[in-house]
C-alpha cells in the first residue's frame, strides 16, 4: 500500500509499526512492534524513511540515572514524510518530506524572532521524555506501557510524532540519506562555524576533536574560507580524513611532549587562532581551547557535551586582560526552519559535502550493527533505512 492510500486509512487512528526500543541501559536495542498515536494539536506524525546514529544516542543509551529513561526510542537524526497532521497545522500536509531536529524554532517568540539567537523561550532545550506541549508520550507497546521520546524525535521507529517547532519542510527531490544529516550532526558543527563563530576569510581555525561533529566544522570553517584549519586528536588517522574537509595541519596531543597543546598551537599560529573549537566534550580541553586562541579577538566556541556537573576554570586575570571570547554553540546556532533549507541548498550546489560524512549505510534490523561501529569509532555517519 502506498503512503498516500495508508494515510486516508491511518489518519487520526493509532499505526502500529515497529521501533528499535532502548530497555535496559547499554544492553542492546529490541526492535518489537509498538502503537504511535495519531498526532494532537500543532503536531504531526511522519514516517521515518532513515535515520542517522549520532553519539548523543549512544550517551543516553549507556546512561543509567536521568535524564536517562527506560524504556525510550532514541534516534534524533532523521527524515521522515508526513502521514497525517493534527489540528493547527498549516505549514505541511500530508506527503510533505520533513527533517526533524532536537532545537525547537517555534518562529513566534523574543528569541526566535530575534537574529541574536537560536534558543527558543517558548520550547527551551531540554531532554525531556515527552512531548513538548502536553508532556505526554505518545508511544506504547502492545502491552500498553508507555515509551518515552527523546530529543522531542524519537527516529528509531518506523513512525513517530513531532511538534511543528521541530521539524522543517525540505524539497523532496534531495537525497535522504545526505538531507537527514542536516537533522543534527553536520548542521551543528557547519553551524558552529559560520553562524556561531562567523569565521572570517583568511582566519586560522583550531578543531580539538575530529570526529563527526570536529569534521563537520572543518567543513564549515572550509566553506568560510579560513585559510589554516588545524585539527587535534590523539589519532593521526584522522589527519587524513580530516583533509577531505578542508583540515589542512595536524596536531596529536599524544605528541607535545613536555608542552601544553595550547602552547604547541600558540607556536604554530604566532600567539593563538582566529577561532577554536571544542567539540569533545571536556572542560580541560575548553581550557587549552581558551588558552591558544588570540588575545584581543579569538573566540572559542564550545561544541562538546560534558559529564553532567562539569565546571571550567578560567583565570579571572586571563579574562579581563585577554579581552577573548567564551561562548557555547548548540545546534550550531542555527535557526532551524530557515538555515536547514540553506545548507541544503548548498548541497545541492556541490557547494557543501555531505557524502562524504556517510561510511556507513545499513537496514533497521542492523541498527545495533550501527551501535557497535560507533563505539569502537569504525564510523563517522550511520545512516539506516527504515522499509516500509
Amino acid at each position: 500500500m502506498d503512503s498516500d492510500n495508508l494515510s486516508r486509512t491511518t489518519a487520526g487512528k493509532p499505526i502500529r509499526c515497529r521501533a528499535a526500543i532502548a530497555r535496559v541501559p547499554g544492553e542492546p536495542l529490541v526492535i518489537e512492534e509498538i502503537l504511535v498515536d495519531p498526532p494532537s494539536s500543532h503536531e504531526v506524525r511522519i514516517r521515518i524513511i532513515c535515520t542517522g546514529l549520532c553519539y548523543s544516542d549512544i550517551t543516553f543509551w549507556k546512561m543509567k540515572d536521568y535524564p536517562a529513561v527506560f524504556p525510550r526510542i532514541l534516534g534524533h537524526e532523521a527524515i521522515g514524510k508526513v502521514e497525517s497532521v493534527g489540528e493547527n497545522v498549516n505549514e505541511v500536509a500530508e506527503g510533505d518530506i520533513v527533517i526533524p531536529y532536537f532545537l525547537a524554532d517555534c518562529s513566534e517568540c523574543v528569541d526566535c524572532k530575534s537574529k541574536k539567537s537560536n534558543l527558543c523561550s517558548k520550547f527551551p532545550f531540554k531532554v525531556s521524555p515527552w512531548m513538548a506541549r502536553s508532556e505526554t508520550s505518545r508511544f506504547t507497546d502492545l502491552k500498553g506501557q508507555t515509551l518515552h521520546h527523546f530529543l522531542f524525535v524519537s527516529s528509531f521507529s518506523e513512525y513517530t510524532v513531532v511538534d511543528i517547532a521541530n521539524f522543517v519542510k525540505i524539497d523532496p527531490e534531495i537525497p535522504p540519506n545526505m538531507a537527514c544529516l542536516l537533522s543534527c550532526g553536520v548542521s551543528t558543527g557547519v553551524g558552529a562555524a559560520w553562524r556561531t563563530a562567523n569565521v572570517e576569510a583568511g582566519s586560522t581555525v583550531v578543531i580539538f576533536g575530529l570526529g563527526s561533529i570536529g569534521l563537520a566544522v572543518a567543513e564549515g570553517a572550509r566553506l568560510c574560507v579560513a585559510t589554516r584549519i588545524i585539527g587535534v586528536d590523539l589519532i593521526p588517522e584522522k589527519f587524513e580524513i580530516g583533509k577531505k574537509f578542508g583540515v589542512t595541519e595536524f596536531v596529536n596531543a599524544k605528541s607535545c611532549g613536555d608542552k601544553s597543546v595550547s602552547q604547541v598551537i600558540n607556536e604554530m599560529t604566532d600567539g593563538g587562532a582566529d577561532y577554536c573549537f571544542e567539540c569533545v566534550g571536556s572542560s580541560s580541553l575548553v581550557q587549552e581551547a581558551y588558552a591558544c586562541c588570540r588575545k584581543g579577538w579569538g573566540k572559542t566556541i564550545v561544541l562538546g557535551v560534558d559529564k553532567p556537573g562539569a565546571q571550567v576554570t578560567l583565570s579571572s586575570f586571563d579574562v579581563l586582560h585577554s579581552g577573548k571570547i567564551l561562548i557555547g554553540s548548540l545546534f550550531g546556532g542555527l535557526k532551524a526552519k530557515t538555515d536547514i533549507p540553506i545548507l541544503l541548498k548548498r548541497y545541492m550546489d556541490k557547494e557543501l559535502q555531505l557524502d562524504e560524512f556517510v561510511t556507513h549505510e545499513m537496514k533497521f534490523e542492523d541498527i545495533n550493527k550501527a551501535f557497535d561501529l560507533l563505539i569502537q569509532g569504525k564510523c563517522l555517519r550511520c545512516v539506516i533505512w527504515m522499509d516500509e
